[in-house]
């Protein structure tokens, strides 16, 4: 049974899908079932993922890596920036060359978290 905003990949073409309205079904790409993603909440390397979080004012601003900013390289990149505040989601997409942040001008909220996809390391989290 597949889960609203879980993440599923592709293992033979990249495919990426995140889950809009839940169903009992199983994802398939290729003729194979999908992969969920999950949702990494420790970083464990010397390469930043986790998401930081911080608020300024009417802005949520999150950066990939606290003190040292996750490679944005052509074979290494974060794909995209997501926070989700009570329900709402934001979504920045990011290219190699883009610096990992990302800004979002919401409401405050009582449910924050972040979500970032590196294109190696996968899905991360803050919550």
């Amino acid at each position: 049974m597949t889960k609203r905003s879980r993440v599923y990949k592709c293992n033979i073409c990249g495919n990426i899908v995140e889950v809009l309205h839940e169903g009992v079904g199983q994802l398939v790409c290729c003729n194979k079932p999908m992969e969920l993603l999950k949702e990494q909440t420790a970083d464990t390397s010397t390469e930043k993922h986790v998401p930081f979080i911080k608020r300024e004012g009417n802005k949520y601003m999150i950066k990939i890596g606290e003190n040292a900013l996750h490679p944005m390289e052509e074979k290494h990149y974060i794909e995209w920036i997501e926070i989700i505040v009570d329900g709402m989601v934001h979504r920045k997409y990011l290219s190699p060359g883009d610096v990992p942040e990302a800004v979002f001008e919401v409401p405050e909220g009582r449910e924050v978290l972040a979500r970032e996809m590196c294109n190696i390391h996968g899905l991360w989290v803050k919550k």
